[in-house]
């Protein structure tokens, strides 16, 4: 269940997306509020001042993604992407979105590592059902550098995740890199919000880039939480407007038309 923006000025939820979203916060563990800011040639530098970000705290990593070169596994709604993460290792995501949340096993609902989020951004949302695990028979490095199989960076009950509701014939060793993609990422807690924030900004290969500003909290507080973050941005002078855009689906367009020669 989704209305997530492709790239597009954010327009006002319906009255009934408003009630979907409402009905899955409710079924979610997690709620993530995101917002994308314009990239003008000051808007960068005047949203970090504004915020207080200091850049020297920010942890540096790699994300890399995983599918067809035509992007199989994206129009199949599954999500594969590994991390390498400054001071703290390796980590890798099986992804399902969207996801109905009643319509999954209870058995998959009692795992540990899997999780059901809902992302919350200006004229759009998306619930994603994740298996998160860290890899124990290869590192990120030995699957891009020295050709290890991609299914040694995922555990039994991601890769039985991923055969579930992966396009038949496409394993996890059909799929090609897409990435690595450096992005620095800044955690921070703004006195007046009284939460914590996150920063990331991603660097893509065609020197175009992207900064998202977010913040967890649990379904619960969703709503007061969304009118928070909104006043404090917004009194801070940051653009609520602008065009919103994905990280992930920005970065596999990317590297797809990379793939296949088919950018302009």
């Amino acid at each position: 269940m989704t209305a997530e923006p492709a790239g597009s000025q954010p327009t006002p939820l319906s009255p009934e997306e408003t009630s979907k979203l409402l009905a899955l916060t409710k079924q979610a563990d997690t709620v993530e509020l995101k917002l994308t800011v314009p990239e003008t040639r000051s808007g960068f530098r005047s949203t970090a001042a504004a915020l207080e970000i200091d850049p020297l705290d920010a942890q540096m990593r790699q994300v890399v993604f995983f599918d067809t070169p035509d992007l199989q596994l994206d129009r199949a709604g599954v999500v594969v992407r590994a991390r390498r993460v400054q001071g703290v290792g390796d980590d890798s995501v099986v992804k399902l979105r969207p996801v109905v949340p009643t319509d999954l096993p209870k058995r998959l609902r009692r795992a540990t590592e899997f999780g059901v989020e809902v992302d919350a951004m200006p004229g759009g949302f998306v619930c994603s059902g994740s298996y998160k695990g860290k890899p124990r028979k290869a590192a990120v490095l030995d699957v891009l550098q020295a050709g290890k199989p991609v299914r040694k960076l995922f555990s039994k009950e991601q890769r039985a995740f991923y055969d579930e509701h992966a396009p038949e014939g496409i394993t996890l060793d059909d799929v090609v890199a897409l990435g690595p993609i450096p992005v620095l990422k800044v955690k921070f807690a703004p006195p007046a919000l009284r939460r914590r924030m996150v920063a990331e900004m991603w660097f893509y290969p065609d020197g175009s880039r992207i900064l998202e500003l977010s913040t967890k909290c649990p379904p619960a507080d969703a709503l007061d939480v969304a009118d928070e973050a909104r006043d404090y941005l917004s009194g801070r002078g940051v653009d609520l407007g602008g065009e919103q855009q994905t990280k992930t689906r920005t970065a596999l367009r990317f590297y797809s038309k990379e793939l296949t020669g088919t950018g302009s």
